[in-house]
């Protein structure tokens, strides 16, 4: 668990849960999962300390749910986000489908205090947390980013970290995708990997459902931002502002990664269906030349049967050049058919 102060500009660590809210700015708990189950109860008093209310036993649980989708949910002093993230899973780098990683965060969003749970091994918590402290360091180190000035800002921007992070998953999904049409068209034929070709259409209906979720878990925060009761303040009037601007920021970013996801889905689905025609392509091919080559012999065939037949008065039988005539004439017959059936092109290749 990692305890922050965030006051205007300065952004600094505690070593411990604080006894009592600060009097200026907010503070941001990070915490893994497994942590946050051991501490619960720690959290809980120090959140009925600090803003006079506790999670909802509900919300607990569904922090603590590694396979809860994405969504959201509000009280009258806290709302709550889960947000599965888009990432590849740490696994040794091959040739294969890389798996999908889409375990939850949750956000349990007060006035001033922020609380994520993160999976065990995610680097959004660490790498805001490097962020911020940056930022926080004086002007020399202070990027044009400003500290988020609100739990809920800090809340949309590492939401919207999550998405982008969709990029580096995309690349890898385009790079299997080309990989996959290669090996569909292959011009041997014999294409065996179709487990490959499952693991591709579950890992992108998988992102499609996770991006429903998201897009719909972030339509329902911006709906309750709309439905917040109007307020004379021009600062706070300015902040609400902003948290819708930077909510529908996700929203157009996860609206963009859908858009892929199904472009993705839809060149799959017609890779494989131009893996059959042109199976099918080929078949015809070779069905057309074994027809050709039958259509060549049957004369032939009816010739050799005729003058097999067992009787005496066939002609040409008794015949010493009718071997040679015969010969002759299923040649003549034999090439010509072929010839006939090139000027046609029935016989060619195709290209």
């Amino acid at each position: 668990m990692r305890v922050f102060h965030v006051q205007g500009d300065q952004f600094t660590e505690l070593h411990a849960l604080p006894d009592a809210a600060p009097e200026a700015g907010y503070l941001w708990i990070g915490i893994a999962r497994p942590a946050f189950e051991t501490q619960n109860s720690a959290l809980q008093a120090a959140l009925q300390r600090w803003t006079g209310g506790q999670l909802v036993d509900l919300h607990v649980s569904d922090l603590l749910n590694s396979q809860l989708p994405s969504h959201f949910d509000y009280t009258s002093w806290y709302d709550l986000l889960v947000f599965r993230r888009l990432a590849a899973a740490n696994e040794p780098v091959t040739d294969a489908m890389p798996q999908i990683d889409t375990s939850p965060v949750g956000f349990a969003v007060f006035d001033r205090v922020l609380l994520t749970v993160h999976p065990a091994d995610c680097l959004v918590r660490e790498f805001f947390a490097t962020r911020l402290q940056q930022q926080g360091g004086g002007a020399e180190v202070r990027s044009s980013t400003r500290v988020p000035p609100s739990p809920a800002d800090l809340a949309l921007r590492m939401v919207n970290f999550m998405v982008d992070s969709y990029l580096e998953l995309r690349r890898l999904l385009t790079k299997q995708l080309d990989q996959l049409q290669k090996e569909l068209f292959d011009a041997k034929g014999g294409y065996g990997s179709w487990k490959s070709v499952l693991d591709v259409r579950n890992n992108l209906h998988l992102l499609d459902d996770t991006c429903e979720d998201q897009r719909a878990a972030i339509t329902e925060w911006i709906d309750a931002l709309d439905e917040l009761p109007p307020n004379a303040d021009p600062a706070t009037l300015r902040e609400r502002e902003l948290l819708r601007v930077r909510s529908r920021d996700v929203q157009e970013h996860i609206e963009r990664v859908l858009t892929h996801v199904r472009r993705l889905d839809a060149m799959a689905e017609n890779a494989v269906q131009m893996h059959f025609s042109a199976q099918s392509q080929r078949t015809n091919e070779i069905m057309r030349t074994l027809t050709v080559l039958t259509a060549i012999f049957l004369p032939l065939n009816l010739v050799t049967g005729f003058f097999g037949m067992n009787f005496e008065g066939l002609p040409l039988i008794h015949s010493p050049r009718g071997f040679w005539i015969i010969f002759s004439v299923m040649l003549l017959l034999g090439l010509g058919l072929s010839w006939f059936f090139w000027r046609k092109r029935y016989l060619e290749r195709s290209r």
